[in-house]
């Protein structure tokens, strides 16, 4: 399997697109290991590998973010956000996380959900006080949570190639995503409070009521989804279905959808949802060359032979993880290396729920994580500060979601309470 990390790795460097490099790269081992022939199989395995109806859930949850997006749903979150918090001292550095955790449950995407905020918020916490290194990594490392809050197009990856029922991986993403809602603010108030950022005005009552009444409508569709599922009313891909109806009655009702800006979201998710599953389909050639050359028992019995300590085991799966999770898409790295990862998860015996999230939480935590995280260069984009001085503002907000990584990983509750309550 060298040659095939040689030529994964070397097509990377040369810059082109993941997706290529692991279609080619496993096209090129199996002639390089005299298993040419296989070669003719791949593009069943290519069709096989999205010939999935669950996957329709991308697409349209996709589609159901940017309508919401595009109706400028955004900026209603963030004044319904500034509305509740923006008053306290440092205000704006505690209406970015909760929008971000408020976007979460619109977009399941940390790359847009940092893209669609750091564009708003960055440059209004700068006009407050706050450093815009601050601001960067506050934006790049909130934007974490989307993938963890529901719904989460991570999830469903996840549950698709694991087996796993995705409405408990969306149950299991609340607890974490308001823990690290929760770490964050902690950590920006206290911020707040040693570096003296100023204090804006707070709002009036009849601003803050009609903030809460215009934002209200996409507040409450992570809750339609999660019910509809639990209740059996309709099923994941259903529910995406569903939201992209309700998106596209809210933005009519209140006027901010028109057949340019509906046509403009068609486009953009079109793009987006043809670069996920082309990537899934040649992903499906790499795991059709893993299960060829049985990598994932080589590598299980490779760990076993280090410990068989299954708390050390999970330590060297986070940590590789994180590595990964720098380098690469959260989708790619699940398609990578799912079934390496379900060897491991049935060798420590720990429940595919919550060993879902914590494998969901690696990833998108290793996005936002030290020195080549890729929301980090987003926002540093976004700011025009240099990605170091982001990267050292972003430190301590990292391992406040490591550390909430740790105790997902070490207290199955904390992920397990909602699901084995309503399923």
């Amino acid at each position: 399997m060298g040659s095939f990390f040689i030529v994964f790795a070397g097509l990377l460097a040369s810059g082109i697109p993941i997706a290529l490099a692991l279609g080619i790269g496993g096209t090129i081992y199996l002639y390089l290991s005299g298993n040419g022939m296989m070669a003719l199989l791949l593009p069943q395995r290519m069709i096989a590998g999205i010939d999935q109806f669950v996957l329709l859930t991308i697409p349209l949850f996709l589609l159901a973010g940017t309508l919401m997006n595009v109706g400028g749903v955004t900026d209603r979150i963030v004044n319904f956000a500034r509305a509740m918090v923006g008053h306290r001292r440092g205000g704006m550095s505690s209406v970015s996380i909760l929008s971000s955790g408020f976007f979460a449950g619109i977009s399941g995407s940390a790359t847009a959900e940092a893209s669609a905020l750091g564009t708003i918020l960055i440059p209004t916490m700068s006009k407050q006080g706050m450093p815009p290194a601050y601001a960067a990594a506050l934006i790049a490392v909130s934007s974490v949570m989307g993938p963890i809050i529901p719904p989460s197009i991570t999830m469903i990856i996840y549950g698709v190639l694991s087996g796993a029922s995705i409405g408990q991986l969306f149950l299991a993403g609340v607890v974490p995503g308001i823990m690290i809602a929760t770490g964050l603010l902690t950590y920006g108030t206290w911020r707040a409070r040693r570096d003296g950022f100023p204090v804006t005005e707070k709002m009036g009552l009849a601003d803050r009521l009609s903030a809460t009444r215009r934002t209200l409508p996409a507040l409450i569709l992570p809750l339609i989804i999660l019910v509809g599922i639990k209740a059996g009313i309709f099923t994941p891909t259903e529910a995406a279905a569903v939201a992209v109806a309700y998106a596209l009655i809210i933005g009519f009702i209140y006027k901010d959808l028109t057949v340019t800006r509906v046509w403009n979201a068609l486009i953009a998710t079109a793009l987006v949802s043809t670069s996920i599953l082309f990537i899934t389909s040649m992903a499906s050639i790499v795991s059709f060359v893993f299960t060829l050359e049985q990598v994932p028992t080589l590598i299980a019995n490779a760990m076993l032979s280090v410990t068989e300590n299954p708390w050390l085991i999970l330590l060297f799966l986070n940590l590789f993880l994180l590595v990964l999770g720098m380098f690469l898409e959260p989708i790619s790295i699940l398609i990578l290396t799912m079934p390496i990862l379900l060897k491991i998860q049935a060798i420590i015996g720990m429940d595919p729920v919550q060993f879902g999230t914590v494998v969901v939480l690696n990833v998108v935590i290793g996005m936002a994580t030290p020195p080549v995280g890729i929301l980090l260069f987003i926002a540093s984009a976004i700011s025009g500060e240099p990605v170091t001085r982001v990267i050292r503002e972003a430190l301590p907000l990292v391992g406040i979601c490591l550390a909430i990584l740790a105790l997902i990983a070490l207290i199955p509750q904390l992920t397990l309470f909602i699901p084995r309550a309503l399923f």
